[in-house]
């Protein structure tokens, strides 16, 4: 692979994030030379990325590897990695659902799938969880429409609206089977509806639940006790040791004041979240709808559209339907998102980290 040429890209806003959208084929297939690849596409590390594709905070810091699925009644598998800033990591130990959003029009403009005359429809497996998505989007006169009506709270302006559709995989939605648990002498609710989170009542931590994210990041105590909390939740998740790694997210959740269901504050985990991900949301949701779980008492729950998820930069509509089958809970989820193309075309890595 003759990366000195360049490597072909589409870089994308995939919800309240921005990313590098690959073809798997065109990145090596060793894990490890992928990474080294990918730290030098995104500038990593560095605070600045300033030699690099990165934007300087994690959410712009993002990967998407795309290719044809070979699982029976899937169109793509999709993988995610979270490309470190300032610090040289490349991890799969999430997925990203804002990133997804981009996926399926990303798939039409590689010519992976044909799309429809007026919408279409992919089937996206995750390749991080195992979760599989169902991503429907406008494609008029077979191509896709990314001008639309449709405004997300973190993105500025309107765009074409995607649904995306989650749900009915074979994991547990609470990996312990325990609606609440405690950790460190706090009571939370480790739930994992396409994104590991830890909800956790904020006036616990002395938080009100309106404060800006960089107030909370510059609490040394507050982010030291979540931090404490995330690593023990980690092995208790099925995820192990999670020291070094992004997942489980840590959501502080209080009373909502602006008139949605739950106000959010959202640790990814050293970050706090200027808005809130698309399966954090779903997380969050499905959550607060369950009798016993940290936030069902405080939450004030939809009974017709989605649940409004508040979050530092307004608040994100969630649909999320919960259900007992008399052994465990389940749940599926439904939210729409936009995307759009920024650049296509090829990108040059610097020859050497």
């Amino acid at each position: 692979m003759a990366v000195a040429d360049g490597i072909r890209c589409l870089l994308m806003r995939g919800g309240t994030s921005k990313g590098a959208y690959f073809l798997a084929d065109d990145l090596p297939a060793d894990a490890a030379t992928r990474a080294d690849l990918l730290l030098r596409i995104m500038g990593s590390p560095d605070p600045r990325q300033i030699d690099g594709l990165g934007g300087a905070h994690p959410l712009t810091s993002k990967v998407a590897v795309v290719s044809t699925s070979t699982v029976a009644g899937i169109d793509i598998d999709y993988l995610f990695l979270q490309v470190g800033v300032d610090a040289a990591s490349v991890s799969d130990s999430q997925t990203c659902g804002n990133l997804l959003a981009g996926i399926g029009p990303f798939a039409v403009e590689r010519g992976l799938v044909a799309p429809g005359d007026a919408q279409t429809t992919v089937r996206i497996r995750m390749v991080n969880t195992g979760d599989v998505a169902t991503a429907r989007f406008a494609t008029p006169g077979g191509r896709v429409d990314y001008d639309g009506e449709t405004a997300i709270d973190g993105v500025p302006g309107t765009a074409a609206p995607i649904e995306l559709e989650i749900g009915g995989g074979a994991k547990p939605l609470l990996p312990t089977g325990n609606v609440a648990d405690v950790i460190e002498g706090h009571t939370v609710t480790l739930i994992d509806n396409g994104m590991p989170v830890v909800l956790l009542r904020a006036e616990e931590f002395g938080v009100s639940g309106d404060e800006a994210p960089a107030g909370l990041e510059d609490r040394a105590d507050l982010c030291t006790a979540v931090e404490r909390i995330r690593v023990l939740a980690g092995p208790l998740m099925a995820l192990g040791d999670v020291a070094d790694t992004t997942v489980p997210k840590m959501i502080l959740l209080s009373a909502p004041t602006r008139g949605g269901a739950i106000s959010t504050r959202a640790f990814i985990p050293a970050r706090v979240h200027p808005a809130i991900g698309v399966l954090m949301a779903a997380s969050v949701a499905a959550g607060i709808r369950i009798p016993g779980a940290v936030g069902f008492d405080i939450a004030v729950p939809s009974a017709t559209g989605p649940d409004d998820i508040e979050h530092p930069s307004g608040a994100f509509p969630s649909h999320v339907t919960v259900r007992n089958d008399g052994s465990r809970w389940h749940a599926t989820s439904l939210s729409v998102r936009t995307a759009r193309p920024i650049f296509d075309g090829v990108v040059f890595p610097r020859p050497r980290l």
